[in-house]
């Protein structure tokens, strides 16, 4: 039997295992896959367990996607341009590391029908998802990105690989067509990112990041003001569906039962 995880932290909320576990029933694979919660410590063990073969393939979620790289032999053009990994794999015997949030993303956004050109789009966080978010909006020709985090240091630093990106202090807002949630902020219901809606203007676009809980209080204030609003749930099964395809060379089906299972189970 095949054995496939995520590793990230927190992991509680990820609905990973779920979902691969219903496309290897749905495609007769014999494989399981799990989800950990490992120290970063123990991360260098864990990929070299995919060297031994134990572990057959591996997603990445924060805080880890930048924190693997020293620990693959290659990784593809793309995970190297973001500097960003949330998929492993093992191929004539090298750990590659692969991202499959970029199409992931930016198909979850041509989806919404918002056309991103030439847009100002605000990026609130500086996380492992973050460079893959700037380059699909690049794909996406959009106007200009700016991005606040609470730790103004990390922002910076996603600025040297980005340098057209403008940092603006945490609380600050612009006057943005575009607003994404990239924080982990809202994956506990008490949680809330403080937006005066009164100075922002309307008809703006609300992504939030996070699928689950599925309705923020980031997204659902900006519903309350009838903004535009969608969540990080097809960008979620995109990139999941990319992935499985690097593991099994199948791509599985995305539907509504599929939606229905995930999310109403």
């Amino acid at each position: 039997m095949k054995k496939l995880l995520i590793i990230g932290n927190p992991i509680e909320h990820s609905l990973s295992p779920k979902l691969h576990n219903y496309w290897f029933k749905k495609n007769n694979i014999n494989a399981i896959y799990e989800k950990i919660a490992p120290k970063e410590n123990e991360i260098k063990d864990i990929i070299e367990n995919v060297r031994k073969g134990e572990i057959y393939g591996m997603n990445v979620t924060v805080p880890y996607k930048q924190k693997v790289i020293p620990f693959l032999d290659d990784m593809s053009s793309l995970a190297k341009d973001t500097g960003s990994v949330n998929t492993i794999f093992k191929k004539d015997g090298k750990i590659i590391g692969e991202n499959t949030d970029v199409s992931g993303f930016e198909i979850s956004l041509k989806d919404s029908k918002y056309s991103f050109k030439n847009k100002i789009v605000l990026i609130l966080g500086a996380g492992g998802v973050v460079p893959s978010i700037i380059k699909a909006l690049k794909n996406l020709e959009v106007g200009k990105i700016y991005l606040s985090n609470r730790t103004q240091s990390k922002a910076e630093d996603l600025k040297k690989i980005f340098i057209d990106i403008e940092i603006i202090k945490w609380g600050e807002f612009i006057n943005f067509d575009a607003i994404i949630n990239a924080t982990s902020l809202g994956l506990h219901q008490e949680e809330n990112i403080e937006i005066d809606f009164n100075i922002i203007g309307k008809d703006k676009f609300f992504y939030d990041v996070i699928y689950n809980p599925p309705i923020t209080n980031f997204l659902n204030k900006a519903k309350r003001y009838g903004h535009k609003t969608q969540n990080g749930k097809m960008m979620f099964l995109y990139q999941a569906q990319k992935a499985f395809n690097i593991w099994h060379n199948i791509i599985p089906k995305i539907n509504d039962k599929l939606i229905n299972f995930l999310y109403n189970d």
